[in-house]
């Protein structure tokens, strides 16, 4: 079998690199494509992941081995590749695959996220284009996920000085999401790197940004917030850098202002209020650190993979998250954190208004 082809074959089945630590002990990644269904089923993976191994999408295969092959700048680094970023395995639920067009190599050097509001303020683009240009200067590579807004700005002002950029994308690589940033994503494979965890003609879908944002946060070793509503995709990539131990930083802003309620709401529950560069270089330098902190909280409050409590606080029929999160006596944005973990493990799934369980058959 192909070195690849049983880390593809996994990968469709949707599986990430927490499913492959947890196997290890049991069988190697071509074994496991070999086992029968009751054996995979014994080994704790879902009914629809044992059915997605024992007979694989020949289509996504297929899909993956001709995207590859159409470009050297294409990629593809598994999770046990020597290319995997090793601050992104260190995290919850660390992709099994990523494909890659670009330059691989800068998905190890020292980055900061920079995540923000889709609808920016005049003065939030100017911040994120300019903070992203002088992080450049330093050394830093800018990590975002090429949505309007914030995002694009950070892009775009990281290549301004010829620097480096990363843009992790919530669909396939054939897809360009939104079809407006069709050349800032040309600019980027160029000077840095597109990244995804999604099969190449996958589309970009709802429910795949909050998966996205683990990945842009998970490669940082810190997670700058320039614009973000009380209600915002931004604020759940910053609980997530949290939950990975890792720094966040805030741009403060009017009171009287919308998307500044977020940073500062951050601010209030300790993140670095960030003015300047010189703030982020100061709480500390990327080329000094390991990219961790040397201790893991003692109390982490995010609620575990499979807290039995809240997983059985969603039921056979849609139910919304905020519903799920008074059931089980727990903040949204932990909830949400929660949910996006049990989600991926496939045991619920987004559905219209909210989230139902996923049962195995």
């Amino acid at each position: 079998m192909d070195d690849r082809l049983p880390y593809l074959i996994l990968a469709q089945a949707g599986l990430n690199g927490y499913h492959l630590q947890r196997l290890a002990p049991h069988c190697s990644v071509t074994e496991l494509c070999r086992q029968p269904i009751s054996t995979l089923r014994a080994l704790g993976l879902t009914e629809r992941q044992a059915l997605a191994i024992h007979t694989p999408s020949a289509q996504a295969l297929q899909q993956a081995e001709a995207w590859l092959a159409a470009d050297d700048a294409h990629h593809l680094i598994s999770f046990d590749d020597g290319r995997y970023p090793a601050l992104l395995k260190q995290t919850r639920q660390p992709p099994l695959l990523l494909f890659v067009a670009g330059n691989p190599a800068i998905l190890s050097q020292p980055q900061l996220a920079m995540v923000g509001s889709r609808q920016p303020s005049p003065t939030g683009k100017r911040i994120a284009f300019d903070f992203a240009a002088e992080l450049v200067r330093h050394g830093y590579v800018v990590t975002s996920g090429m949505a309007r807004g914030i995002d694009s700005c950070a892009h775009q002002g990281a290549l301004s000085i010829a620097g480096p950029t990363i843009a992790v994308l919530g669909h396939g690589l054939t897809r360009i999401y939104p079809k407006s940033n069709q050349a800032l994503a040309e600019q980027i494979r160029q000077q840095g790197a597109l990244v995804t965890e999604y099969f190449p003609q996958v589309d970009a879908r709802p429910a795949h940004f909050p998966q996205r944002n683990r990945i842009v946060v998970g490669l940082s070793q810190g997670t700058l917030v320039v614009e973000a509503a009380l209600k915002s995709g931004s604020l759940i990539s910053a609980h997530l850098a949290v939950d990975a131990n890792r720094d966040v930083f805030a741009i403060p802003g009017s009171i009287y202002h919308p998307q500044s309620a977020g940073c500062h709401a951050l601010i209030q529950q300790g993140a670095k209020l960030t003015t300047c560069v010189a703030d982020i270089l100061e709480e500390w330098t990327f080329s000094a650190k390991s990219g961790l902190k040397q201790q893991q909280s003692e109390k982490n409050t995010t609620p575990d993979l499979f807290d039995d409590t809240l997983l059985a606080n969603v039921g056979d029929e849609a139910t919304a998250v905020d519903l799920i999160a008074e059931r089980s006596e727990l903040s949204v944005a932990d909830t949400t954190i929660a949910l996006l973990q049990l989600e991926l493990a496939g045991l619920v799934a987004v559905v219209p208004g909210g989230y139902i369980r996923v049962r195995s058959t």
